[in-house]
């Protein structure tokens, strides 16, 4: 983790002792108070809902030995004199986030590791769960965690390594054009891995060549002595290997693909398995989570692993061990026999196609149920794209339809054009409304696949159909 002296956070930060010893040595950085651990730097944010000025006396008391604040004022001296102790430290700095990006830049500096970074419009995550867990067989490795991929948590993460850390896999999400690229100055990634390209952020960005130029920034950012890796079934994989100054690998289903898969089946439990194709070798591989989209996330994987030069034994050991981050196709059995997929986190047409057919995977006993809602940030696909998962829907084994927000009509509409019966489209306004519909839906043995965009809150439906509401009769 980050380690330095009081004297050195200042001059990195280009802050100001206002009180306390430059001796003082601080281990780790903490931007929320709960987080604090002993020896640790406290970055006071102050945002339209939270001041971290308002939590210094809780961080001190948490064993805080600098406070990093962006006001100095009597309710900030206040608190430091009230809870510091001898060794405590007050820095004054103009911007936090400018502040907790050059540490990171610092603390880059001084790993001599490979730094991983790991973008694209869909899979980012399971693709970095799977590449944390196929270099954990034999490195010691700190990955991204949560959602910590963005401006704030991309440096978090980079100081969360230390001098024990043998290798640094880093997600880097992205809204707009130069996003990644700043992200890159700081993390200086050693190696890129695009999953692929997408039209989530159609919004912002405007077109799907203007996604991939975005997303193509973690390409060119790879020295002529590091590697990218590319899907390289993706329509935009070509583009980006042209820019690229970094060799590059490419895994997939094609034939141009470096790393491949042949074979693939649905087990029992709806997981995939395949025959793992390398230039080394071959090896059986049964995933632990459903979709075929999962085996191109688990390719990726195996490329970062064989270029880092694990055996093929221990890259199947890995893929095959993984365990994923939260909301992502996350998937378990309620006490009432229901069986649950979570991909609640976000959605977009891609990831929504790869999840209804991931559903179609798992064997169930009863009815497949998909609770879809709003995608956001299509600007102007929106209703195109709403509507044409709708019908994806209404062809697909989805027995019934839980269409859930104002978007989500227009999902109800293409299934309802597309031939599926009235009675299996049930729309809702809201994720509350959804709770109460699948309180009287739902049946043992059933199957319900809940995912939309992180704004439409649908977590609350997995947490309804886990503990529903017990009915009282008078």
């Amino acid at each position: 983790m980050l380690t330095l002296l009081v004297d050195t956070l200042v001059e990195v930060t280009g802050g100001a002792l206002l009180d306390g010893p430059g001796d003082t040595v601080v281990n780790g950085i903490a931007i929320d108070s709960r987080d604090v651990g002993p020896g640790a730097a406290f970055v006071a944010f102050a945002g339209e809902n939270t001041d971290g000025h308002r939590h210094l006396g809780d961080a001190l008391s948490r064993g805080a030995r600098a406070l990093l604040v962006i006001r100095d004022d009597e309710e900030v001296r206040g608190a430091f004199s009230a809870s510091a102790r001898p060794e405590s430290a007050l820095v004054l700095v103009e911007d936090a986030l400018a502040a907790v990006e050059a540490l990171a830049s610092w603390h880059r500096d001084r790993l001599r590791i490979p730094v991983i970074g790991v973008t694209g419009s869909t899979g980012k995550t399971t693709t970095k769960d799977f590449v944390r867990s196929v270099l954990a067989t034999r490195m010691r490795v700190v990955a991204t965690t949560g959602n910590r991929n963005n401006e704030l948590g991309v440096p978090l993460t980079i100081m969360d390594a230390g001098m024990d850390t043998d290798v640094l896999v880093v997600e880097m999400a992205m809204r707009g054009t130069g996003q990644i690229a700043h992200l890159c100055r700081i993390a200086r990634p050693t190696a890129g891995l695009v999953t692929n390209v997408g039209v989530s952020h159609m919004e912002v960005l405007g077109s799907q060549e203007a996604i991939a130029s975005a997303k193509g920034e973690l390409v060119m950012a790879i020295p002529s002595d590091g590697r990218v890796f590319l899907n390289g079934d993706d329509a935009f994989s070509e583009a980006m290997a042209r820019d690229a100054v970094a060799p590059v690998t490419r895994y997939g289903l094609g034939e141009n693909a470096d790393i491949t898969a042949t074979d693939i089946e649905s087990t029992s439990t709806g997981a995939r398995s395949f025959t793992l194709v390398t230039p080394e070798g071959c090896a059986a591989v049964t995933l632990p989570v459903p979709g075929r989209h999962n085996v191109y996330n688990a390719l990726a994987a195996a490329a970062v692993g064989r270029d880092l030069g694990l055996p093929l034994e221990d890259i199947v050991r890995g893929l095959e061990g993984a365990t994923f981050s939260k909301w992502r196709m996350e998937t378990f059995v309620s006490a009432s026999g229901v069986t649950i997929i979570n991909d609640a986190y976000n959605a977009n047409p891609t990831s929504m196609k790869a999840a209804v057919a991931a559903l179609g995977d798992v064997p169930t006993a009863g009815r497949r149920i998909a609770v879809l809602g709003d995608m956001a940030e299509l600007g102007s696909l929106t209703e195109l794209a709403h509507f044409e998962l709708g019908e994806l829907v209404a062809s697909s084994s989805v027995d019934v339809l839980v269409a859930v927000g104002a978007l989500g009509v227009r999902i109800g509409d293409g299934a309802k054009a597309a031939g599926m019966a009235a009675e299996d489209i049930r729309p809702c306004i809201d994720a509350i409304e959804a709770s109460e519909v699948l309180d009287d839906l739902v049946e043992a043995g059933d199957t319900v696949l809940v995912k939309a965009s992180r704004v439409l809150g649908l977590e609350t439906v997995v947490e309804g159909m886990m503990n529903p509401r017990v009915q009282s009769y008078s």
